[in-house]
């Protein structure tokens, strides 16, 4: 017998492309698809691997052309190549956006996103010069790799740092909120006593050497000359070591709570037999059918 309460569970629409984009069922457009989304096939695979290396070589040819004795000598080829690369992302962007049934999802996604900016910069270097150093964004694109060598390992250890991250924004942003008072303090402290003649010219200046100081990086352009001003340097270099284990803690503790809510058991359901439902969950993620309690 049915439950009449029992509702399916939501379709995941943020990892599932045939689900998010839409996968035409027959013709040119589902062979498409097929080739350029899904790598479980052997002509998908070899797509996306053929993707990655053209990646890779767009972003060395982006990377050699900043190199002037290469570019004096090869600029002509190099100029040539990134077209041509260029040009091959385009007509690779134009497909996944035709034989998908909902281009629109496809372009507002993450990946679609990506692949825009992949080629944007090359047009837009033709009215902005220098624009096309943004190419380097083509190397977002081998997030793919995740997804054609089937590392669900670290997809799932990739969402857990995400989840944490997430979860401890409120305790980061308090976190950060003490620090910005206590350089800004302390370096308006340094600011009166060391003054312009030290080289402490202004308050942000003296907030920017609290800042190098604070996170122990020291460039030494701005050094205390007074006996009361690195006293106040090494109470900041001291507190540095401890401000910066604060950080690392808070995302670990977070961790640690995502790693303990995993592990709690699980149950089935009586109707088709499916495991590995959370505890809070009330419904099937399968059938649809009420959990028992």
């Amino acid at each position: 017998m049915t439950d009449k309460h029992a509702q399916p569970a939501p379709a995941d629409r943020s990892t599932d492309p045939n689900q998010r984009f839409g996968k035409p069922e027959h013709g040119w457009r589902a062979q498409l698809y097929a080739v350029i989304f899904e790598s479980d096939t052997p002509t998908g695979r070899a797509f996306d691997l053929a993707l990655i290396a053209a990646i890779l070589l767009s972003v060395l040819v982006v990377v050699l052309a900043t190199v002037k004795p290469i570019a004096d000598a090869y600029g002509q080829w190099l100029t040539a190549a990134e077209w041509c690369f260029t040009a091959l992302f385009t007509l690779e962007y134009a497909a996944r956006c035709l034989c998908v049934r909902r281009p629109a999802v496809y372009a507002r996604s993450f990946f679609g996103i990506i692949d825009l900016m992949a080629v944007l910069p090359s047009y837009i270097s033709l009215f902005i010069p220098g624009a096309h150093v943004l190419l380097d964004v083509r190397i977002l694109r081998l997030l793919r790799i995740f997804r054609i060598l089937k590392l669900t390992l670290y997809i799932q250890e990739y969402s857990m740092l995400g989840d944490a991250l997430l979860a401890s924004r409120r305790k980061i942003f308090v976190f950060l909120s003490v620090v910005f008072l206590i350089v800004f303090l302390l370096g308006t402290v340094m600011y009166v006593v060391e003054g312009p003649g030290n080289g402490y010219t202004s308050i942000p200046t003296a907030v920017y050497w609290a800042i190098s100081t604070m996170t122990t990086v020291g460039f030494g352009d701005l050094v205390p000359k007074t006996d009361i001003g690195r006293t106040i340097a090494s109470f900041m270099m001291l507190l540095g070591w401890g401000i910066l284990a604060v950080p690392t803690g808070i995302i670990s503790s977070e961790i640690t709570h995502q790693r303990g809510r995993q592990l709690l058991p699980s149950r089935a359901c009586t109707r088709c037999l499916t495991e590995g439902h959370e505890a809070a969950a009330r419904f099937c993620k399968n059938c649809g059918a009420a959990l028992p309690a």
